[in-house]
């Protein structure tokens, strides 16, 4: 059973007491000693940017979780236990001046996490180790603090790719809109494993699952807002694959597979990022190798997507890219070239113009803009 600190309070709490503020929150490839989580913000008409803060004490804080409504910033770090590597979480109070103080940081999955994803509660944190082949499922407690790894789901298998699909590799995990069932975009085994999400009891418990094509590799996922579609963004083969989804019992029907790349580029690459316009209508990802943004349509009767255009991410390696929570601007992480892009988004037609306005951070490889 779990502790009745796991209930959080409820309660209003507001980064400032006049109108919102766009913050960014950004995480890094890093060593302990060098900062690895940014504070930024942002002016949502300009997409000017301007730093706030930035934390050090981390070793690879490559993802983050926000909580707005609680004012916390969640970031996962790599450590050693006894000798070994062991995931960890650490929790950050964000303040009305936007400087962030460490909470406090919870161990979690051997030997390692690369993403972390909140629930829609804002109870639980699921992290996914992508070189263990496991999914730990942490408790969050009542003022925002990380409290205990409380459940863990370990895969087995392999995928059709002898080299990057040899054994599981969870790469991400995204939650369905009503909260009930969690996702797992396992990389190494072509497959999206769907947990039924018990957070009464925290146990995430097997339900279903659904394969993409063979050597796809499955990376991260996204919903469309009518809750009906799920797409997977596919790393090994650079493709996005969509599913039917049924919300009843989270079964996921393939439907579509659809290259991200232009019909002539023969280089390397590897996707990482996918999102969807807050209206439904469009959908984007990013190349590594090609280093570009992809725009697709959203049929809005089917889901299937068709290519509009490509753009150049300004830099190598987008492993990550966020849009705005007013749909206004696309900033993309580009790690190789320490660079982040902001990105207008031209109202109806969705296609993405350089703004020429850009940030120096040391391998950048994740962005979360939110409100505050």
């Amino acid at each position: 059973m779990l502790s009745q600190t796991s209930f959080f309070i409820k309660e209003e709490i507001h980064l400032s007491a006049s109108q919102p503020r766009l913050l960014l929150f950004v995480g890094s490839y890093a060593e302990a000693d060098d900062p690895g989580v940014y504070t930024y913000e942002m002016d949502s008409a300009s997409g000017e940017i301007r730093l706030l803060d930035q934390a050090t004490g981390m070793k690879n804080p490559t993802f983050l979780g926000v909580n707005a409504e609680r004012c916390k910033v969640y970031a996962i770090s790599e450590t050693t236990e006894g000798g070994e590597r062991i995931g960890e979480i650490i929790a950050f109070d964000l303040d009305s001046a936007g400087k962030l103080r460490e909470l406090n940081r919870e161990l979690t999955i051997r030997p390692s996490s690369s993403h972390i994803q909140l629930d829609r509660s804002g109870r639980f944190a699921v992290v996914s180790g992508y070189h263990g082949g496991n999914v730990g499922l942490v408790e969050l407690r009542a003022d925002g603090a990380v409290g205990k790894l409380v459940n863990e789901q370990q895969h087995e298998g392999q995928g059709a790719d002898p080299v990057r699909q040899d054994r599981p590799h969870p790469h991400s995990v995204a939650f369905s809109p009503d909260n009930r069932y969690a996702l797992v975009a396992d990389l190494g085994l072509d497959r999206i494993v769907v947990y039924s999400f018990e957070s009464e009891t925290g146990r995430l418990v097997y339900q279903s699952e659904a394969s993409t094509p063979p050597g796809a590799g499955p990376r991260h996922l996204a919903f469309h807002p009518n809750g009906q579609w799920l797409y997977s963004i596919n790393e090994v083969n650079s493709s996005l694959s969509l599913f039917s989804y049924v919300e009843a019992t989270g079964e996921l029907v393939l439907q579509d597979t659809v290259s991200t790349l232009p019909l002539d580029y023969a280089g390397e690459n590897t996707t990482a990022e996918v999102a969807i316009s807050t209206d439904g209508r469009y959908l984007y990802g990013s190349n590594r190798g090609h280093d570009s943004l992809v725009q697709f349509a959203i049929d809005p009767e089917s889901g299937r997507l068709t290519l509009v255009e490509h753009v150049s991410s300004q830099g190598g390696h987008p492993r990550h890219f966020a849009l705005t929570p007013d749909g206004l601007h696309l900033i993309a992480a580009n790690r190789d070239d320490n660079l982040l892009a902001v990105f207008a988004v031209a109202p109806g037609s969705g296609r993405l113009t350089f703004t020429g306005r850009t940030v120096t951070v040391s391998k950048p490889v994740c962005v979360k803009p939110v409100w505050f």
